[in-house]
């Protein structure tokens, strides 16, 4: 009768275990669905949920899949415990908000110095907090990237203070590299700068512009090196022209994973910059830049292409591999395109040219244009500084 007994036990513990994990199988693909549908790319939305023994973890910044999650738990009857952190934290109070003040800040993948540089950030760029983690903040920026940012490369701001800095009258430095000095007598330097960056204006004197910073530095920009923020949304365009001007301004720049300056660049921080400093804000990386714009050529018919089109560069798909999208170069024209491998350079599809590069036309996958081409992934630059 005793064994009897203990087979009793043993069969129900089993049936339990299945159970559970029948019930765990169901919640994960229910977490895998809502995940896919509003965070496909963890790189722009944050949806790190689990489930575990009748308990949701984890956190969001996207309150609408938070809300479906939990809507189809109900409406299947699922009783659980919801432990999930919708962000911005609550522990950031009103300052959920953030200014750079360095000429560049460089943004990580993870809250430490050494992680890998995801991406960057100019002064005067807003950006939305999420999140504390010692000394360092999850940021979003305007083109929705997510990563973390050292507290000393930012300023956290409230939305009235944010508000403000959005409506004061700016600058937007226009030289590639450049300096804020403290005075007009140009010795005692504030800051270094880039162009792109974005500072309040404060006064108009002996030719030259007195700035306030994010961080409410003060300091003096000399005239020839800046323009009012008006002044420069207005006289910005993708024309041909204004393409190749500024991708050849930064001609020799050195390659930089995670870069998006003047001061270095990855291949994708290189087109992405010449559409910024042009009045357009793209995504960040080679891979969602692709998913832009209208497809022109994937069969080397360079006939087709126009000044500005990207060159998009990797290995095609197989049949047991995904395609890999693994560089960006711009179009210039007369068979060739800009890009940043090394370092910014011009080359070409042309065998008889001196820039001629067989390795890249070996690699060579489609080109995208993006120019007048709609979409909810690139923005205005009004829409980032105003």
């Amino acid at each position: 009768m005793k064994n009897t007994f203990y087979l009793y036990l043993l069969l129900l513990g089993i049936l339990f275990a299945c159970q559970n994990e029948d019930q765990s199988e169901e919640m994960t693909i229910l977490i895998t669905e809502v995940k896919e549908k509003y965070a496909p790319d963890k790189r722009v939305a944050l949806f790190d949920v689990q489930w575990e023994n009748g308990i949701l973890s984890g956190e969001t910044n996207l309150p609408e899949a938070y809300k479906e999650l939990t809507d189809r738990f109900s409406s299947n009857n699922i009783s659980y415990t919801d432990s999930i952190q919708i962000l911005p934290d609550p522990a950031l109070g009103s300052k959920n908000l953030a200014l750079v003040t360095n000429s560049v800040a460089n943004i990580r993948s993870a809250p430490k110095h050494s992680a890998e540089l995801a991406t960057q950030a100019l002064m005067g760029t807003p950006l939305n907090v999420l999140k504390a983690e010692g000394s360092w903040y999850l940021v979003q920026t305007p083109d929705a990237y997510l990563s973390w940012v050292d507290a000393a490369a930012i300023v956290l701001v409230d939305q009235n203070t944010m508000d403000e800095w959005l409506q004061k009258e700016k600058i937007v430095v226009t030289e590639m590299i450049s300096t804020i000095y403290e005075n007009d007598s140009f010795d005692q330097i504030v800051s270094d700068i880039t162009a792109g960056n974005v500072l309040k204006l404060q006064g108009y004197e002996n030719g030259n512009y007195q700035v306030i910073l994010p961080d409410q530095r003060r300091g003096i920009i000399k005239g020839d090196q800046a323009v009012t923020y008006d002044t420069w949304k207005n006289s910005r365009s993708t024309s041909d022209n204004n393409l190749i001007q500024t991708a050849k301004k930064m001609m020799g720049a050195p390659y930089l994973w995670g870069g998006t300056s003047p001061k270095g660049v990855d291949c994708s921080g290189f087109t992405k910059t010449i559409y910024f400093l042009n009045g357009m804000v793209i995504p960040r990386d080679a891979s969602q830049q692709v998913n832009e714009g209208e497809l022109i050529d994937n069969d080397k018919n360079w006939d087709n292409l126009q000044v500005g089109d990207l060159l998009f560069f990797g290995v095609p798909a197989t049949e047991t591999s995904k395609e890999r999208v693994v560089h960006v170069g711009m179009w210039i024209g007369d068979g060739q395109f800009i890009h940043s491998r090394g370092r910014v350079r011009v080359s070409s599809f042309n065998p008889e040219d001196e820039n001629f590069d067989a390795p890249e036309l070996a690699r060579y996958l489609r080109t995208k244009r993006i120019r007048n081409q709609p979409s909810e992934h690139i923005l205005t630059v009004d829409q980032v500084l105003q």
